[in-house]
């Protein structure tokens, strides 16, 4: 399938199965985020596997957005690895975690595995309910795994012209 139906098939599932994926499947989307450009090359992303129950409880303590997701991954970034850009007032570390995100995210789809980006929580709480160290901030959960029933529709699209501007 080709990049442009790959994006149009991904859809936010909302309802998944127990069905766990396989060690080879998660391995590959984990892979696709390791690759995703990061500025400067600093690869400040953490990605964090949630499977057990004890992982998952928490996970569902922090966001009502789980939806029976057997796995979540938590990506993180390393704050004291990040670029900051010219008049510093931003940095990297937001920008490069979602790109990491993203590239797992469709790398699911083409795998035909179901995603939803979960962005209902608070980062400071997650990192501290997670466990993780004080310079990691947590970006967002992904849940991941196979559609309880018939998939989601997708949703319709603005026309391109609504969202682009040529200057």
């Amino acid at each position: 399938m080709d990049f442009l139906e790959l994006a149009g098939r991904r859809h936010s599932c909302r309802a998944f199965s127990p069905r766990q994926l396989s060690r080879e499947t998660l391995t590959a989307i984990l892979e696709a985020g390791r690759l995703a450009p990061t500025a400067k090359n600093l690869q400040e992303q953490r990605v964090y596997v949630i499977q057990s129950e004890e992982g998952l409880g928490r996970i569902d303590k922090l966001t009502p957005c789980r939806y029976g997701a057997p796995t979540v991954i938590a990506v993180a970034f390393d704050r004291r690895n990040v670029f900051t850009y010219p008049g510093g007032k931003r940095d990297s570390g937001i920008e490069d975690a979602t790109i990491v995100a993203t590239h797992m995210m469709l790398a699911a789809a083409d795998l035909g595995v179901d995603s939803c980006w979960i962005n209902f929580l608070d980062p400071e709480e997650a990192r501290k309910e997670l466990g993780l160290p004080e310079n990691e901030e947590v970006l967002m959960f992904l849940d991941l795994g196979y559609a309880a029933g018939d998939k989601d529709a997708a949703k319709k699209r603005k026309a391109l012209e609504e969202t682009v501007s040529y200057m």
